[in-house]
């Protein structure tokens, strides 16, 4: 299965695996900078969040991404829809959501959440497309697979 792969790695030789090691440690430095470029645009520590649980429908599913934003000059209104942390937990709250109860059983103690546990307000949001992120913490085995796939790739891959 991976043997083309592998008798490519052997013709690239230590110097060619090394030239492909820093290229693959460049794209993820890469990806790096611009999530961190994205968090201080925002202002927001988790500017992208992907919905887990129905609590939010019918305005958003499992498995939506949220784009968020945290201005720190605008005020929260009633009805806005943010995602908020309390003690490294992150969890969605929205006006008129599917939960049957109230949400305050999810602040951990508190009465409510303060402003400080606000980590923005959503701007935008892109259907469904989170489901790759739900399957792969469901099934950590299918993380490890695309990962390592896409690092092998990376690093057999020669340049033209």
């Amino acid at each position: 299965m991976f043997s083309s792969e592998i008798a490519r790695m052997r013709k690239l030789g230590i110097q060619g695996m090394l030239f492909q090691t820093l290229n693959l440690l460049t794209v993820v430095a890469s990806g790096l900078m611009m999530w961190k470029g994205l968090c201080l645009l925002t202002n927001s520590e988790s500017p992208i969040v992907v919905v887990l649980s129905g609590s939010m429908e019918p305005a958003f599913y499992r498995g939506d991404i949220l784009f968020l934003m945290n201005p720190a000059d605008v005020p929260y209104e009633v009805g806005d829809i943010t995602v908020y942390k309390v003690n490294t937990t992150q969890l969605l709250l929205t006006k008129g959501d599917n939960n049957p109860g109230d949400d305050i059983v999810l602040y951990n103690g508190l009465q409510w959440i303060e402003r400080r546990h606000i980590i923005g307000k959503v701007r935008g949001f892109l259907p469904y497309v989170g489901y790759v992120t739900i399957a792969m913490n469901d099934y950590p085995q299918l993380k490890y697979a695309l990962l390592g796939t896409i690092g092998l790739v990376m690093l057999v891959q020669q340049e033209q």
